[in-house]
């Protein structure tokens, strides 16, 4: 079952490669972020809510951002807080070897990771992240339910 989900994702990882490549997405690059944001505003238990669906049913970010036993199941205990990246393309590339930590969203405030998940992945640098990260467009209002469901788990 677990190798199942594994190829799953997998080929669902190398087709958004081989979209993402065909495409030839520019690398962005900019000054660092350091104007000081107001702190995240409180999240209501629907926000919350609606984040938990697209982090866990939509975009599945623990599929990434989770270290897995050796069997390739994700480690309950480890969930979010980031590990090496399950899958790699078959050609030299500049893939991530690992995903962050993403429980709490250390490092980020609203305004960045709401520029993260919207304007396709620029880091709180300005920068691209690399690939396999996807380049995220989504609503404002869908961000914020992101962020305040990953900065409510720990």
């Amino acid at each position: 079952m677990a190798l199942s989900r594994l190829a799953k994702v997998t080929g669902g990882l190398l087709l958004f490669v081989v979209q993402v490549s065909a495409q030839g997405l520019p690398h962005t690059s900019g000054e660092a972020a350091s104007q000081a944001s107001p702190p995240p505003m409180p999240a209501s238990k629907a926000d919350i809510e609606r984040g938990r669906y697209l982090v866990e049913r939509v975009v599945m970010c623990a599929e990434c951002h989770s270290s897995r036993d050796a069997h390739g199941n994700i480690l309950a205990e480890e969930r979010f807080k980031g590990g090496p990246i399950p899958v790699r393309p078959p050609w030299p590339n500049n893939w991530a070897n690992r995903a962050p930590r993403i429980a709490g969203l250390p490092g980020y405030t609203d305004d960045l990771i709401v520029r993260l998940l919207t304007q396709g992945a620029i880091d709180r640098r300005g920068n691209q992240l690399r690939l396999p990260m996807p380049r995220f467009h989504m609503e404002e209002s869908d961000a914020l339910a992101v962020a305040a469901y990953l900065r409510s788990i720990h």
